[in-house]
């Protein structure tokens, strides 16, 4: 079964028009796992001393690239077909190439619409400036390029997996432990905090590495992204007997989980961080929810929103994710999930009162994200964690707190993420798989186009899909 998910935000690689991605259950998971087993070795890895994304990137640095063409011979990565007998399938350069839009990164930046975002910025070139190629390419600074560096290869393997320079020999070695290649600078990507905390550098931004609203204003798309989603758009390998051997079990709804925590941490970071949160009088809007100010001049649509207490014509913050992660802690916390309503909602109020309040509100948010991700990596996502799940996003669909289309989006990639996790791990039967996952299309359809997003079609849908859920 597939999900086609449509988004006006920019994948990183793809044309800066319209982005339409293809999401394939059948591709992204291997067939040998094993009822509901869970992943919790994870747990141990990341310690979860809950780093900056800025870390991750300074991670994937520390090590000189070797370049896509290092990767690409066909006894390495370069194979047409997947090999029987590997750890991996080696032939995941041909499938990066072929159809992951990382590769075509760079490209975009040539492109009329990115010549025109330069020229908007007072850029000479998008191809050359640093803020565009950060996200666009494997920007890694010049000491740290092999001779096989190309920096037109776009967003290549080692701009995720780290410097290869001490592990390229040994990474497709059956006797080489996954550890030992991290402890040798390969990052730790089945880590879902560390595999947040990078994906997040680019598809959201951090306090140096951001896609600010003067960078949209100039054209950018507006960013999309959740964790568990994203991995399994174009996936390069599948979740079998082997990967678990090496790297841990895996849950797709804890990854979920653990990626709306990192979202939400990662927007506070930046919203507290004194360069980055503010220019001028002005917060940096791009922090804040775009369809609350764009919106048509003419329009009445306007209504509250209980979970934030403010009143019409005020600027809110863009929290999909801290209301994502609340209903993350529904399930596994519900006394830190009233709790973290109560600090969201006290936020939001802080920011029409001061910068100060603003910082105070928001890092005791920060305080509680660190308390309970633990809590959320340890937790066993069993079959009724279901309906517990979307029946505490229902709840406030009725209430009318998905008046934003960004929480909507991220409702509907959620409500997707826990049903196709269950799905894979077998506890869903055939039938019910296929209700639900036609049910999560019309989900999906209520929020295909920003600018015609209805919050009535979108609870209907989710009311529907909630239901049959339980």
């Amino acid at each position: 079964m597939s999900i086609h998910l449509t988004f006006t935000g920019c994948i990183a690689g793809t044309d800066v028009a319209q982005s339409v991605c293809t999401f394939s259950v059948s591709t992204g998971w291997g067939k040998g796992m094993a009822g509901s087993r869970l992943f919790i070795g994870l747990v141990a890895v990341c310690g979860w001393g809950l780093a900056h994304a800025q870390g991750a990137v300074q991670q994937i640095e520390a090590h000189q690239h070797l370049g896509v063409a290092s990767c690409a011979s066909g006894v390495c990565h370069g194979a047409t077909q997947p090999f029987k007998d590997s750890n991996v399938w080696q032939n995941e350069y041909s499938v990066w190439s072929d159809s992951d839009p990382h590769a075509k990164a760079y490209q975009t930046l040539l492109s009329n619409d990115s010549k025109r975002i330069a020229r908007n910025l007072g850029l000479p070139n998008a191809a050359t400036a640093k803020i565009c190629l950060d996200c666009h390419s494997d920007n890694v600074p010049a000491a740290q390029r092999g001779e096989k560096f190309l920096i037109t290869d776009g967003v290549g393997c080692e701009a995720c997996h780290g410097g290869s320079e001490e592990w390229i020999s040994s990474h497709t070695d059956r006797s080489v432990a996954h550890a030992d290649n991290v402890a040798k600078g390969m990052y730790p990507t089945s880590d879902p905090v560390a595999r947040a905390q990078l994906c997040l550098s680019c598809h959201m931004g951090t306090s140096d590495r951001m896609i600010t609203h003067k960078i949209m204003g100039a054209g950018h798309p507006r960013l999309a992204f959740e964790l568990d989603t994203f991995t399994w758009l174009n996936p390069h390998y599948e979740i079998d007997e082997d990967y678990v051997s090496r790297k841990g079990e895996f849950n797709g709804a804890r990854a979920w989980a653990i990626g709306q925590g990192v979202a939400a941490r990662n927007l506070l970071d930046v919203l507290t961080n004194d360069k980055a949160g503010s220019h001028g009088i002005f917060p940096e809007l791009v922090l804040f929810d775009c369809h609350a100010c764009h919106r048509v001049m003419s329009g009445k649509r306007w209504g509250p929103r209980p979970g934030t207490g403010l009143g019409p014509g005020v600027v809110r913050l863009n929290d999909a994710n801290l209301v994502m992660f609340r209903h993350v802690l529904a399930l596994v916390d519900p006394a830190a999930s009233d709790r973290l309503a109560g600090q969201i909602r006290a936020l939001h109020q802080a920011t029409t009162n001061s910068r100060s309040a603003t910082n105070q509100a928001a890092n005791e948010l920060k305080r509680s994200i660190d308390a309970s991700l633990q809590t959320v990596a340890a937790y066993n996502f069993s079959e009724a964690s279901l309906g517990t799940i979307l029946g505490s996003i229902q709840r406030d669909a009725d209430r009318g707190e998905f008046r934003d289309f960004a929480a909507a989006e991220q409702a509907a990639m959620a409500a997707q993420s826990v049903i196709v996790a269950f799905d894979t791990a077998g506890q869903l039967d055939e039938d019910r798989a296929k209700r639900l996952t036609g049910l999560v299309d019309r989900l999906y359809a209520t929020v295909e186009q920003e600018d015609n997003y209805q919050m009535s079609n979108f609870t209907g849908a989710l009311r529907n899909l909630t239901a049959s859920a339980r």
